[in-house]
């Protein structure tokens, strides 16, 4: 940023290059207002940061952003403010919080001396957010037990959160850390936890550790990815707790499947397993936090594909206290080990607008293709601990059948569903003949959903694995468009600035469309390998990483 005394002049001189400031003020106070409609914390980072996925504990991926390059080229430079390599395997986007971007990566790239890159880790890099300068790594050691439990060169699959000079995410090993922002160039081993292998400028300086697994009794399956959100002191983590190898067995079903850790001691609040051995395959969800109805809510993903909200402080008493829960599966759905059923969990994460939930239902990956549904759900319905889900199962007797992982009803048997009257749905999306043949095209159905949608201007975008992206209004459900990308999409929420909308794929290459109810594709740019991500819009920046790269965008 110019220095004052040096912009002065330019702006009295021209009234055209003032009236863009103001406008750009005028925007960040309405976003700002809206924001606080929901009871957000405010956090000690820049305005324009971007300090967790989504942006904030609404996760709505909608930053505010001017001029924002619709144009870049990795190989020639063209737009790219700043270049840095990171490990064989990135799965999460970068955050940006006061002058530092951090992200998750495995060690392929070798940042610290002591472990050499064929030495395989998880890390947490963090950057100079001007210059793109390596600043330090936190670095996580493999669990014994291998993929079962953390799968290899997979590194570290959370996003972190950021607020003030702490840092708090979810490793590779099942631990909640919090970290100092400055490492150890503060010049100082900011404790309790002062048992650093190294203390070194490109070290990290732990603050405190907590291990699910071994506090928990935890067992996540494959890895942990949850990435985590704050209110005040309260931390929110889904723990990953999930199947064997076997992919049937459930080692652990007694364990919390989600947990509220006190951010500044590591302390255990409460816990809650509303799940159990009803675990699919793995809870690899990411928790959402906001104000709705008139209460503070935290909302719980489950790995039994309920979406579950809950009083963030408990019942007062040390355990939890439910508010709603919703069933996101049709009841006759079945689950099938290998993605072969109809029923699934979720992989992403709700996101909050206008004062609804909106949520799509997805597998892992490696189950390939499948049934997808998109729900909008009233968070306000009933706040009683009620269940709000559309329909509610019965048997042939008419008594209402307990939840059971496989299959819900089994018509066979004849048992039944009936709709709920004190259903919270307002609509879900699965799919629409858009041209009125009388089939339903690859374009016109919604898959598994490794993302989640964003939001703007009651336009609502999402993608699923397939590769398609699927453009929704999002107060009625109605669809306006879908587009198919020849690509997979995997874990990235889209990314909604200065009136476009950005989309990665596993080719590598972000789609731009215009921010309309009629599809207009502006621009499709290469990474040059596959984007896991979510591109993220700090402080007028682009940043989109891929497998390898981490690349800072913006106009030249």
């Amino acid at each position: 940023m110019r220095p004052f005394r040096k912009l002065l002049p330019i702006c009295v001189s021209s009234l055209a290059l003032l009236i863009p400031c103001v406008i750009a003020a005028q925007q960040l106070t309405a976003d700002e207002a809206n924001l606080k409609s929901y009871g957000l914390p405010k956090l000690k980072v820049g305005p324009r940061d971007w300090p967790q996925w989504g942006g904030t504990s609404i996760r709505n991926n909608t930053p505010f952003g001017k001029n924002i390059p619709t144009d870049w080229n990795v190989e020639t430079g063209k737009n790219i403010k700043w270049s840095a390599k990171l490990g064989s395997q990135s799965w999460p986007g970068p955050i940006v919080a006061n002058g530092k971007v951090f992200i998750g990566t495995n060690n392929s790239r070798g940042y610290i001396k002591r472990f050499p890159r064929t030495v395989d880790l998880g890390c947490l890099l963090c950057f100079d957010e001007k210059t793109g300068k390596f600043l330090w790594q936190h670095s996580n050691r493999k669990l014994p037990t291998g993929r079962v439990h953390d799968w290899p060169f997979q590194g570290i699959v959370a996003t972190p959160f950021v607020d003030g000079g702490r840092l708090w995410y979810v490793t590779n090993r099942g631990e909640v850390v919090c970290l100092d922002t400055a490492g150890f160039a503060d010049g100082k081993n900011n404790g309790p936890f002062r048992q650093e292998e190294v203390v070194a400028d490109d070290e990290a300086d732990v603050i405190w550790k907590f291990n699910m697994m071994a506090e928990l009794g935890v067992r996540q399956h494959n890895m942990c990815t949850c990435s985590l959100t704050c209110a005040g002191e309260l931390l929110f983590v889904v723990t990953s707790n999930g199947v064997d190898e076997s992919h049937i067995n459930i080692p652990a079903p007694d364990a919390p499947a989600f947990v509220v850790l006190n951010r500044d001691s590591g302390k255990v609040l409460w816990t809650a397993n509303p799940v159990g051995k009803n675990i699919l395959h793995g809870s690899w969800s990411s928790p959402t936090y906001a104000v709705l109805g008139g209460k503070p809510q935290v909302l719980f993903p489950g790995g039994d594909g309920w979406l579950y909200s809950y009083s963030p402080r408990g019942d007062g008493k040390g355990q939890a206290k439910l508010l709603w829960k919703f069933d996101c599966n049709p009841k006759e759905s079945i689950w099938r080990i290998g993605g072969r059923g109809t029923r699934n969990e979720f992989i992403t994460l709700p996101v909050v607008y206008d004062n609804k939930v909106y949520v799509a239902t997805g597998q892992d990956m490696e189950h390939g293709d499948g049934e997808g549904r998109l729900w909008c759900i009233d968070p306000a319905k009933k706040l009683d601990g009620s269940d709000v889900s559309p329909t509610l199962a019965y048997d042939a007797k008419g008594k209402r059948l307990p939840r059971r992982r496989r299959q819900a009803v089994d018509r066979s048997k004849g048992e039944t569903e009936r709709l709920n009257p004190a259903s919270a749905a307002i609509w879900h999306y699965d799919k629409f003949d858009f041209n009125g043949d009388g089939k339903i095209q690859l374009e016109e159905r919604m898959h598994r959903s490794c993302g989640g949608v964003a939001i703007k201007d009651d336009l609502l975008f999402i993608t699923d694995y397939t590769g398609v992206v699927h453009c929704v209004n999002a107060q009625t459900g109605q669809p306006h468009w879908g587009h198919d990308l020849f690509a997979c999409s995997y874990a990235a929420l889209p990314l909604i600035v200065d009136g476009k909308v950005y989309i990665a794929d596993q080719d590598g290459d972000v789609a731009i469309f215009e921010l309309s109810a009629k599809k207009k594709l502006i621009n499709e740019v290469n990474m040059n390998n596959a984007v896991y991500g979510t591109p993220i819009v700090a402080n007028n920046v682009l940043y989109i990483a891929s497998k390898d790269t981490m690349y800072a965008i913006a106009a030249e």
